[in-house]
């Protein structure tokens, strides 16, 4: 009788597997596998070599606290001479003596996770069992079988494995890319998502359901559109937008994913203090992307906080033009969410593809802070029963706005303005390139075309399907030139008479500081005009300076000033309104790069900016950080004061550990210039 077989070792074959599965940054110390394709083992015997005729091997594999075969969260499956599809299996590859060579595969429908693969073998009445290793089951983008299956290799680069890019801000007339390190395969990160889903309400409550549904990307990213907030749970940030972030960090400091991060596992799962719209939408696109699932960040210009979902913001303004009473329902200057790509088996067909997912706290779905996946396509179509939470969504793009105008005898005048459009310029960073893609075709159809009448028809969205009145008066907030931080700059009330008679108005013209999610500052220049005639068929520009020495103190680090027009006409009772954010451009930050860009080997960047202000600043620092090039955050502070005009130079050293392309991303930091950001891309060649 055949003596027993005995495991000498197993050996994981990280570097092969890591190449295939596109892991090879998570593979270095341990396995880490995308489901629905073949990876490699060796197992070395000591003794003697195994043989078909007499030894059995049996593979089991475990995921959870609990497993159990009914849930998929465990398999034990003979070695077999063929790979089975959408089962997990084992064949023999390669003999040679007593090293066996083998090929596994995970159906593509396995729940994502950290998993213990075990061997059992009997050789007649003889059996042992040994732990060959634990390696980690992430969703595939390369496998047509897998629900985040993408057909572009360009697209699986840019939206699973790209660890830097842009978030768009600013105002729609004026929009800023803020570059941001998501690093979403930097050290512990991928450890941290895995801790990130065992810490969810739902696993506390029934830990083996919710790991058997980790096999559905619409439960995960549902999951993580949770606890990306901590609003509800033990999740990663807390949200604030009062100005007030003396006792944590600016929302505005952050420059990547990483460190907000890694805050969070080594303070024990406390909430890192602030996060807004797009480092919640920032965080959330790490996480997914860190899974295996292919996301993006996306912003919406002009977009609607719609709470009781009648599709309506209504603001109620003083004779002044100042919103006066609740401001929950407002118009955001702009708004961060992910999306991220999947099938729909729940769905009808047709709604696969992209699936909006806000992370942002701001309703509840069924009970809980969290928001989506909702298919993009359904938006677009108006459909607003279909899960989940279609109609907050549909707002954001689409909802209308009304002003209304209180009187003197106390009341309320409809107030016209056409400035105000929801649902603008909607962003996203572009394929391969460090350029913006417009994405607002997802959402909407054409402005008046007969399929946006259905979608809003369909989503009954009454006040869109009614013609909207025509003025002979129109008026709009124009700028001049050279709006940039520190400066006195000129905006204009553009004002036309379409009609055929004389009118006589009246003008208030104001600029007020504004958060970027609506919230006025205060008021920063004013201009008055009693008695504006307009003869017929005219034009008339009326402007207003607006002064550094005013708006210094009360910016907040959005950098956007809120001008707003209001021309009343007495005679016959009407009100026009007109608004416009205007953003403030920060001064640039120049990288340089010194020394010749190799892996392993030492870099210097130099880093300067000039300080564009008539007055000093003190309190500077410049922080970096980069997927690749640096394996943490590096901040160096400049010694006070930083002269008016004067110019300051820091150098960081980079260490890159990875070939390829990469992007050094910088904040710069002071009591009066704050998160200024800069970014240069570095291609780091073989050592």
């Amino acid at each position: 009788m055949a003596e027993e077989l005995v495991l000498e070792r197993c050996d994981l074959e990280l570097e092969t597997n890591g190449r295939d599965h596109h892991t090879a940054d998570l593979c270095r110390e341990r396995l880490v596998v995308r489901r629905g394709q073949p990876f490699w083992l060796t197992l070395h015997f000591e003794g003697r070599a195994y043989e078909a005729s007499v030894d059995s091997l049996t593979f089991s594999v475990v995921t959870g606290p609990a497993p159990s075969t009914e849930s998929g969260t465990k398999a034990r499956f003979p070695l077999s001479d063929t790979m089975e599809e959408g089962a997990w299996a084992a064949a023999v590859v390669d003999q040679q003596d007593s090293v066996l060579t083998l090929q596994f595969s995970a159906p593509a429908d396995a729940p994502i996770g950290l998993y213990c693969l075990s061997l059992e073998t009997s050789t007649g009445y003889q059996g042992s069992s040994f732990v060959l290793g634990h390696f980690i089951l992430l969703f595939n983008a390369w496998c047509p079988a897998d629900d985040v299956y993408l057909d572009s290799e360009e697209e699986r680069q840019e939206y699973v494995l790209t660890q830097q890019g842009f978030i768009y801000q600013g105002s729609a007339k004026f929009i800023n890319s803020l570059p941001w390190n998501f690093g979403q395969f930097e050290d512990g990160i991928l450890d941290i998502c895995l801790k990130l889903l065992d810490i969810n309400p739902k696993f506390l409550k029934n830990a083996n359901r919710d790991c058997s549904r980790r096999s559905s990307p619409v439960y995960v990213g549902r999951v993580v559109s949770g606890m990306v907030n901590c609003n509800d749970d033990q999740g990663v940030l807390l949200g604030r937008w009062d100005n007030n972030y003396k006792d944590g960090i600016s929302p505005m400091f952050w420059i990547g994913s990483v460190d907000i991060l890694r805050r969070w596992k080594n303070y024990g799962c406390q909430q890192v203090k602030y996060g807004q719209c797009w480092v919640f939408a920032a965080v959330a696109c790490t996480v997914l992307r860190c899974l295996g699932i292919p996301t993006r960040v996306v912003t919406n210009y002009n977009s609607a906080h719609d709470q009781n979902s009648n599709l309506l913001i209504e603001y109620f303004r003083n004779k002044f033009g100042e919103i006066q009473g609740d401001k929950s329902e407002m118009i955001w200057n702009f708004h961060c969410w992910v999306e991220s790509w999947m099938t729909r088996p729940d769905l009808q067909p047709g709604y696969e593809g992209w699936q909006a997912l806000d992370p942002t706290p701001q309703e509840k779905s069924e009970g809980t802070y969290c928001c989506g996946p909702v298919p993009v396509r359904a938006i677009k179509e108006g459909d607003l029963s279909t899960k989940y939470d279609a109609p907050f969504v549909f707002a954001e793009v689409n909802a209308d706005v009304v002003n209304w105008i209180q009187q003197e005898d106390g009341s309320m005048q409809k107030s016209v303005n056409n400035s105000l459009v929801v649902g603008l310029k909607i962003s996203t960073k572009s394929v391969g390139r460090d350029e913006r893609e417009d994405i607002t075709h997802t959402y909407k159809y054409p402005d008046g075309s007969p399929e946006e009448r259905d979608a809003f028809t369909r989503a009954n969205h009454l006040n869109k399907l009614v013609a909207k009145e025509e003025t002979g008066m129109a008026m709009r907030i124009r700028v001049g030139q050279g709006m940039n931080m520190g400066s006195d700059f000129d905006v204009f009330a553009h004002i036309t008479n379409n009609t055929s008679e004389d009118h006589t108005c009246h003008l208030l013209l104001c600029a007020r500081t504004v958060s970027y999610n609506g919230i006025l500052g205060p008021e920063c220049g004013t201009t008055e005009v009693f008695d504006l005639a307009l003869e017929p068929f005219s034009e008339k520009s009326i402007p207003l300076h607006i002064l550094y020495e005013k708006y210094c103190d009360c910016l907040t680090q959005s950098n956007l000033i809120k001008v707003r027009g209001l021309l009343t006409e007495p005679a016959a009772n009407s009100y026009l309104l007109a608004e416009r954010d205007i953003y403030l451009e920060n001064p640039e930050i120049k990288i340089r790069i010194l020394g010749e860009p190799k892996k392993n080997r030492k870099l210097v960047a130099e880093v300067s900016l000039r300080n564009p202000l008539t007055v000093p600043l003190s309190g500077c620092a410049f922080t970096v950080e980069g997927a690749g090039l640096t394996e943490e955050q590096k901040t160096v502070e400049i010694p006070d004061p930083v002269e008016a005009g004067e110019e300051v130079k820091v150098r960081v050293d980079l260490l890159p550990l990875h070939v390829g392309r990469h992007k050094l991303v910088v904040n710069f930091e002071s009591d009066k210039l704050k998160a200024v950001k800069g970014y240069r891309n570095v291609i780091i060649g073989p050592s």
